[in-house]
C-alpha cells in the first residue's frame, strides 16, 4: 500500500485563510496528517497485482475442474 501526498503547509495556509487561528490551523493539520498515514489505500498497482493473482488462481481451478470432469467421464465409459 502507498501513502497519500498531503501538503501540511498548504493545509494550514488554507485553514488560517478561512479564519481559524494558527495553533488549532496546525493542530487539525497534524490530525489529518496522522490520519493519512494510518490510512492503507489500495493503489492502482495493488488492484493490478489482485487481479493478476485472482486470474491465476481461477485458472488453475479451471484446469483441475476438467481433470476432475474428463477422469469422472473415462471412469463412467
Amino acid at each position: 500500500m502507498s501513502a497519500v501526498a498531503f501538503d501540511t503547509h498548504e493545509f494550514v495556509k488554507t485553514l488560517e485563510a478561512a479564519g481559524v487561528p494558527a495553533l488549532q490551523a496546525e493542530a487539525i493539520s497534524n490530525a489529518v496528517k496522522k490520519a493519512h498515514e494510518s490510512a492503507e489505500l489500495a493503489t492502482k498497482a495493488d488492484l493490478r497485482e489482485l487481479e493478476l493473482s485472482l486470474t491465476v488462481k481461477l485458472g488453475a481451478i479451471v484446469v483441475v475442474a476438467l481433470s476432475v470432469f474428463s477422469a469422472l467421464l473415462k471412469w463412467i465409459a
